[in-house]
C-alpha cells in the first residue's frame, strides 16, 4: 500500500515539531493528510509550523483524544515532558513511532504504560528534502497494521528499512543516522585537498561538492548497479583514479578508517542508550 493510501483516514498526533518532526509533518501533507486528523503539539510553535498548519488545517496546541498513531519527536533529554503530553493521545490500538536518538523502547514502555506497539525509528537528515532513510525495529506487541501505519508515516520522507533487533538502531545510527555528517567531511576533505593541489579554494569546493552531489545522484538513478561496479567503472588501469585509489586503499586507508569511525559511532549510540 501506498503512503498515502496508508495515510488516509488515520489520526496522527506530533509531539515536538522541531527540525525533523517539521519535516516529517511536511511529508505527511505532501501525501495527503490533512485536517484534524493531524494534531501537533509544540509549545513553541515556528512561522513555519503555524503556516503548515494553517494551510493544512492542521490542529496545533489543542488536541487530545486518542489517535492511530502518536510520533514522538521532542529531543531526548525532554523524553519526561514529551510522554507526559503523548499520553492523552494513546488509546489500545495506537502505535507509538519514536525518533529520539539514545531511547530504548523499554524507556518509552516505562513513561507509557498505556502503550503497546512501540517502534524506535532513526531517520536522517536528508528527510528535510525527501531523501532520507530511516531504520526503523518494531516491538513484538506492534501489529502488521500498526507498523504499516508507521511504516507510511517516515515513508513520506525517504526510505525505510526494517530491523529484527532493537541493537541493530545504534549499527543504523552509525552508518545512516550520522552518515550526512562523513558526506560533508568528505567534501571539506577534498576541497582542502584541492587547494593543496593548487586550486582556488572556491573552485576546489565547487568541484568537490558538484562532485559528491552528481555521484550521489548517479548511485540512487543506478540502483541496480553497486557502488563497487560504479567504481569500477571510473577505474582504468594505471590511470589517475586508480593511483589515487591505491592510496585510499591502503591497509590504514578510508576503509580502514570508516570501519573505526561507524565502531566509534556505534560505540557511542550503546553509551547514549545505557
Amino acid at each position: 500500500m501506498s503512503a498515502e493510501g496508508a495515510l488516509r483516514g488515520a489520526s496522527i498526533a506530533l509531539i515536538g515539531a522541531g527540525n525533523m518532526g517539521l519535516a516529517l509533518l511536511e511529508g505527511w501533507a505532501a501525501h495527503g493528510l490533512s485536517g484534524p486528523d493531524a494534531a501537533i503539539v509544540e509549545p513553541q510553535p515556528s512561522l513555519r509550523l503555524q503556516s503548515l498548519c494553517a494551510a493544512h488545517g492542521f490542529l496545533l496546541n489543542g488536541a487530545t483524544a486518542p489517535r492511530d498513531a502518536v510520533l514522538l519527536a521532542v529531543k531526548p533529554q525532554m523524553l519526561e515532558a514529551g510522554a507526559e503530553t503523548a499520553a492523552s493521545f494513546i488509546g489500545e490500538e495506537t502505535v507509538v513511532v519514536s525518533i529520539l536518538a539514545g531511547k530504548r523502547i523499554a524507556d518509552l514502555a516505562g513513561r507509557l504504560p498505556d502503550a503497546r506497539a512501540i517502534v524506535r525509528a532513526m531517520p536522517n537528515t536528508p528527510a528535510a528534502i525527501g531523501r532520507g532513510v530511516t531504520g526503523a525495529y518494531a516491538n513484538p506487541e506492534t501489529g502488521p497494521a500498526q507498523r504499516a501505519l508507521a511504516d507510511a508515516l517516515l515513508a513520506t520522507v525517504g526510505g525505510v528499512e526494517w530491523v529484527e533487533s532493537e541493537a541493530l538502531i545504534d549499527a543504523v545510527t552509525a552508518v545512516s543516522g550520522s552518515g550526512p555528517a562523513y558526506v560533508f567531511y568528505l567534501v571539506e576533505c577534498l576541497t582542502a585537498a584541492g587547494v593543496d593541489a593548487g586550486l582556488p579554494e572556491a573552485l576546489a569546493g565547487r568541484l568537490a561538492r558538484a562532485t559528491v552531489e552528481g555521484a550521489g545522484e548517479l548511485l540512487h538513478r543506478q540502483s541496480e548497479t553497486s557502488a563497487e561496479t560504479l567504481r569500477q567503472r571510473v577505474t582504468s588501469p594505471g590511470g589517475t583514479t586508480a593511483a589515487a585509489l591505491e592510496v585510499l586503499s591502503a591497509s590504514d586507508g578510508l576503509a580502514a578508517l570508516m570501519r573505526r569511525a561507524v565502531a566509534a559511532a556505534k560505540r557511542r549510540a550503546g553509551e547514549l542508550s545505557g
